[in-house]
C-alpha cells in the first residue's frame, strides 16, 4: 500500500486551516483549492485576470514541490465569484494550460473565502510514477 505524503512549499501561499497545500498517494497529486495570495508579500491583486495569473502561478509551485506539473494536471476544478467574469478568466487560464488541457469543471461558487474572485483545486499525475 502507497503511503499518503503532504507537500508543502514556501513557494505558495500557507494553508489558513487545517489542510494540506497538497498530498500525494498513489502516483497522484491532489493540490486543495488556491486562491490569488502572492506567497511573497501576502497580498492579493485586483481584477479576475490578474487574480487567475497568481491562483495558476501557486499551483504551479505545489506542482512542482510535488514532482509533478502544469503539464500532467488530468481535472481542474474551478470556483469564479462571478460567471460574467468567465471570458477573462478562461483567456488567462488558456495561457497555462495549452495544447493538451486537462478536464475541468468551471461554477460560480456563493462565496468565496476572503472575497476572492477565483479558486481551482487540482489533480495531477507525479511524473515518472
Amino acid at each position: 500500500m502507497t503511503e499518503k505524503q503532504t507537500v508543502k512549499t514556501s513557494s505558495a501561499p500557507q494553508p489558513i486551516g487545517p489542510y494540506s497545500q497538497a498530498v500525494v498517494w498513489d502516483g497522484l497529486v491532489f493540490v486543495s483549492g488556491q486562491g490569488p495570495t502572492d506567497p511573497i508579500t501576502g497580498q492579493r491583486p485586483d481584477g479576475i485576470e490578474e487574480q487567475t495569473h497568481q491562483v495558476l502561478k501557486n499551483i504551479r509551485a505545489i506542482l512542482e514541490a510535488s514532482n509533478s506539473s502544469l503539464d500532467l494536471v488530468l481535472k481542474c476544478s474551478c470556483f469564479l465569484r462571478d460567471m460574467n467574469d468567465f471570458a477573462k478568466f478562461n483567456a488567462v487560464y488558456a495561457m497555462y494550460f495549452t495544447g493538451n488541457p486537462p478536464a475541468r469543471t468551471t461554477i460560480q461558487a456563493g462565496r468565496l473565502p476572503g472575497d476572492i474572485a477565483v479558486e481551482i483545486d487540482v489533480v495531477a499525475a507525479v511524473r515518472g510514477a
